[in-house]
């Protein structure tokens, strides 16, 4: 019961539309009929409100870390899978007919709170890939399939004579599967990025 309940609010907490609640009480509208039609913090900032961006780019993240903390007071067990269940209520949250976001900023945020150092590492190659290719879709695939690699060095180079097992058990069920969910969200991106079609972000 411990688990399904940790697992059931990892879920409902990643399916609050923050960046659509926002958007609606600072009078703009429906955020889903702008740009990507996304509600995550990248089509909040299509708006041109900095702030919002970055307030829903700061909750979303929270979310992320607020299920894997709660998972690990309820369950020990749920830790592996509170990651892949916030991510799965914010791309397919039961409030807007399971029509979500990406869950990028999401599951950084679990990686901070799963394992700080690895979520810090994600969002330093986020940052990276951005500064370089001013594209946040790209920067978003990069980092996190960058991650399941941290991981893997992380546990040879610090534990080399250990048994291994555990670890594969976290980077797949932990990493690689919320990976694959967030990747599938990006496959419009994808094709965008194939063809060279992708737009970019730049200064003003």
């Amino acid at each position: 019961m411990n688990l399904l309940f940790a697992l059931l609010s990892a879920y409902l907490l990643g399916s609050i539309p923050f960046g659509l609640i926002i958007t609606r009480l600072a009078g703009l509208g429906d955020v889903r009929n702008i740009g990507s039609g996304n509600i995550g913090a990248t089509n909040v900032l299509r708006t041109g409100h900095k702030a919002l961006a970055a307030l829903t780019l700061l909750l979303d993240m929270a979310k992320g870390y607020a299920a894997v903390l709660l998972a690990e007071y309820a369950a020990n067990d749920a830790v592996l899978l509170a990651p892949l269940a916030v991510v799965i209520g914010h791309c397919y949250p039961v409030w807007l007919k399971f029509k979500g976001g990406k869950g990028v900023a999401v599951f950084l945020g679990s990686m901070l709170g799963f394992f700080w150092p690895i979520g810090i590492a994600y969002l330093a190659v986020w940052l990276i890939v951005f500064a370089m290719s001013r594209l946040s879709s790209l920067s978003a695939l990069v980092s996190l399939w960058a991650v399941p690699i941290m991981f893997t060095g992380y546990a040879h180079w610090f534990h080399p004579n250990e048994d291994n097992l555990a670890g594969s058990l976290i980077i797949w069920v932990t990493v690689i599967i919320p990976n694959l969910l967030i990747t599938c969200r990006h496959k419009d991106n994808i094709r965008r990025l194939l063809f060279g079609t992708e737009p970019q972000f730049y200064k003003r």
